[in-house]
């Protein structure tokens, strides 16, 4: 399964990382400029320090001035005629070296540099040399410069800059989490509006203001099948109420007609069992129908339209077991019950029909001389009703579909319409509650209603 991503973090990261890549290209860019820059300024130093050697008296005054260029900018230098040397710099107390290493230097820059600029490894170090010469008096000027010295203030300048970049982007990815999360706000009043609808709100979407054109085409296409849901549902409902009450008179007709028959041939044995079986076949038609208009008239229900006080849970279940005596006499079936006095705030009719359903179908389902078992108590605050019978075992593929309209196992001799789960089901939600399914250790089903 492909993982869901997240558009607000998708956004921020491209935003960001668009950023990250100009601001790079901008630093990238700003130190090639300072690079060209501080090259092209140290060798105009490096011209002129060969200038003033060349051309210069080496007066007092001069050679103060070209030691102090020599000491600011770290340039070693030498004035030569043929093999002999005429001046060289003085080497500071911090860069002194050995008498032994500065022959060997001042020999390789006498005889190793090129004329003009060039960049060469001398002293373990990358250098900038410089060879210039005067055609009329013949002198030569050999200059050295470590690279080092030209780019330690660019050095600075550019971990400076990165500072700045980094500082810039943190601001930026805060401005951006902010109005990002600011403009995901009607997106999410969106959401809560389209996750608000219910059987009973089906009314169109209206998005928040301001609106996003990109959202509009989405937003009209889920008001158009809103639309259409309603009038589905309606048309649903209106069916199997109209359904229900046209076929109604014409069964409890049948059923009459059936009685007057009994009666009328009640001589004649071998006609009973006939009229025995359409007549259960007509009180099974009457029962799947006074369930269709139940959930004909649950189905546009909203809890708040009930009329609800507290209950006493245990009281309903003995009320049920009264009108269901006989079936249970009939059966041989033993009742456990554990009851911890549950008081419930619900409608005293809804929940007499879903208690009713339950342990009818317990019934229906629990061999003869079985066990049925009846918990009410507490579960972390919810108000449990628990039933569960015994019986062979149900497998996972149908246990999986209870609860559904209308299903009912193939192969199952026991009468039902298949809408008894259901009624339940809608029941504990009108009530806020839930309703669980489950196989039961007793080989049959368990059912748990939990209510609010």
């Amino acid at each position: 399964m492909t993982q869901a991503i997240s558009l607000r973090k998708r956004l921020i990261k491209t935003s960001m990382l668009s950023s990250i890549v100009a601001g790079l290209l901008a630093l990238l860019l700003l130190v090639g400029i300072s690079i060209y820059h501080t090259m092209k300024v140290q060798d105009q130093i490096m011209d002129e320090v060969a200038d003033m050697l060349l051309k210069s008296d080496l007066s007092q005054n001069s050679g103060s001035q070209l030691d102090e260029l020599s000491d600011e900018f770290d340039i070693q230098y030498q004035l030569v005629n043929g093999q002999q040397l005429l001046t060289d710099s003085t080497e500071s107390a911090a860069d002194e070296i050995d008498t032994e290493k500065k022959h060997v230097t001042q020999k390789r820059m006498i005889t190793d540099l090129q004329n003009g600029y060039d960049i060469v490894w001398i002293d373990q170090r990358l250098q900038r040399s410089y060879q210039a010469t005067d055609d009329d008096s013949k002198l030569m000027v050999n200059m050295l410069q470590p690279l080092s010295v030209r780019f330690k203030d660019l050095t600075q300048s550019f971990f400076t800059y990165l500072a700045v970049l980094l500082g810039l982007w943190a601001v930026q990815w805060g401005v951006l989490h902010f109005s990002v999360k600011k403009q995901f706000k009607s997106i999410q009043q969106l959401s809560n509006e389209i996750a608000g609808k219910n059987a009973q709100d089906l009314s169109i979407i209206q998005q928040p203001q301001p609106e996003f054109q990109e959202l509009q085409p989405m937003v009209n296409q889920l008001n158009q099948m809103l639309t259409r849901l309603d009038q589905a549902l309606s048309n649903e409902q209106r069916f199997t109420a109209d359904a229900s009450h046209e076929l109604r008179s014409p069964l409890s007709a049948i059923q009459m007609r059936l009685q007057v028959l009994k009666r009328k041939y009640q001589d004649l044995p071998e006609l009973q069992p006939y009229l025995d079986n359409i007549q259960q076949d007509v009180h099974r038609g009457t029962q799947v129908l006074e369930n269709l208009l139940l959930l004909a008239r649950l189905d546009p229900s909203n809890d708040s339209e009930l009329a609800k006080t507290w209950l006493d849970l245990e009281a309903i279940t003995q009320e049920v077991l009264q009108t269901l005596a006989s079936q249970l006499r009939e059966k041989q079936i033993q009742l456990h019950i554990e009851n911890e006095q549950v008081k419930v705030y619900g409608n005293e009719e809804l929940l007499f029909i879903c208690i009713r359903n339950l342990i009818d179908n317990a019934i229906r389902y629990t061999p003869p001389q079985g066990n049925i078992y009846i918990h009410l108590g507490y579960l972390n605050n919810w108000e449990v009703f628990e039933i569960e019978n015994d019986g062979e075992g149900i497998p996972p593929d149908i246990l999986k579909h209870l609860g559904e309209r209308f299903y009912r196992a193939l192969g199952t001799k026991t009468q039902g319409s298949g809408l008894g789960l259901s009624i339940c089901k809608k029941v504990a939600e009108l009530h806020r509650g839930q309703m669980h399914i489950e196989a039961s250790e007793h080989g049959g089903l368990k059912v748990s209603l939990y209510l609010h």
